[in-house]
């Protein structure tokens, strides 16, 4: 067990929305403890992308959602919701996310990404660091069954047609390496924490990129795999609980120590809606994983309220998402169970 006078190290690897949920319970629920985000350095769309194709610079989407989820709730609300506020209008402007730009004018201003989402934590009070995975910005590659090869996230998150076969392997173009401080993080880490998200375009883009499994592998952190509640047609169609960590363990080179699989009903409202695209509330077929020592917690960590699109977001979003406190409730009890926290 930890000494008292050692803080509490909490590693979270990922993107997007699920991130972003993990992110904000934690911060919640454990006060003194010192959380890192891990963001991947591959995202091609959106707003996100826009910038990176005219700027040149490394894209910061996932680290500004990350920074407003750890941002600190007793400060001026009004700045967090400026980093969260997409232009719905305008020549130029319509779609483009203000915390986005605002990241963008630091970067030009401190020289590096780096320093500005270092600035940029110091403004919103920021609990913890948030850390792009790479000082180096990269494609992410995949390849299809049947030999077809597709290049950049966006198209891969939602390509303009649906692939004709599940993904079989996904790479870097360039190969980049981990940042230092990222691998520092992991290494100390009292608890690795991977997902929800988009499997291979959020997740597993982490994983790729050089010194990352290195990192994971020599961690003496419970490897913590959050998994997902629905599949996504382009991502991950049919594929079941086993499949989506065997994925991750395939790319992590180390299998998660625990898997927290939702138990319960789902919107069905929400459930319609994903039907109608060929979506489904993930299977449950992690008693295979049970027989190989991987402790399965199975608990209810979904909102029951359905996420609603944010005007001028061109992006498609989950409409069903995992609870925060939900999440962080189970992430305590576990790492309680492992001597993490008294």
């Amino acid at each position: 067990m930890r000494t008292a006078r050692r803080t509490l190290q909490l590693c979270v690897v990922g993107g997007g929305t699920g991130t972003f949920s993990v992110l904000r319970g934690l911060k919640q629920a454990f006060a003194d403890a010192r959380i890192s985000a891990i963001v991947p350095v591959s995202d091609s769309g959106g707003s996100t992308g826009r910038l990176r194709d005219a700027f040149g610079v490394l894209p910061v989407g996932d680290a500004r959602a990350a920074l407003v989820a750890l941002a600190d709730e007793e400060g001026e609300p009004l700045l967090r919701e400026l980093f969260t506020h997409r232009f719905a209008t305008g020549e130029g402007l319509a779609g483009h996310n203000l915390g986005n730009l605002l990241l963008l004018a630091l970067t030009q201003r401190l020289g590096s990404e780096f320093a500005a989402i270092q600035s940029a934590g110091r403004i919103l009070r920021v609990r913890g660091s948030v850390i792009p995975v790479s000082r180096e910005k990269a494609d992410l590659v995949a390849r299809y069954r049947g030999g077809a090869v597709v290049r950049g996230e966006a198209l891969i998150s939602e390509p303009t047609e649906l692939p004709t076969g599940p993904i079989e392997a996904v790479w870097l173009e360039p190969e980049v390496q981990a940042a230092p401080e990222v691998v520092q993080a992991i290494e100390e880490a009292d608890a690795i924490i991977i997902g929800p998200g988009d499997l291979y375009t959020s997740l597993i883009a982490n994983l790729l990129v050089r010194g990352i499994p290195e990192a994971i592998l020599s961690s003496r952190g419970v490897f913590v795999a959050i998994g997902n509640l629905m599949t996504r047609r382009p991502e991950t169609h049919a594929m079941s609980a086993a499949q989506h960590i065997r994925e991750i363990a395939r790319y992590a080179g180390r299998v998660p120590d625990v898997v927290v699989q939702h138990a319960g009903a789902l919107p069905k409202e929400a459930l319609a809606l994903y039907a109608r695209e060929e979506e489904f509330p993930v299977e449950d077929d992690l008693a295979e994983l049970e027989k190989e020592d991987v402790r399965v917690v199975r608990a209810d960590v979904a909102n029951v309220e359905i996420a609603r699109p944010q005007e001028g977001d061109a992006m498609r979003r989950s409409l069903i998402r995992h609870s925060p406190e939900k999440v962080a409730a189970v992430v305590r009890e576990l790492l309680r169970g492992k001597g993490v926290v008294e």
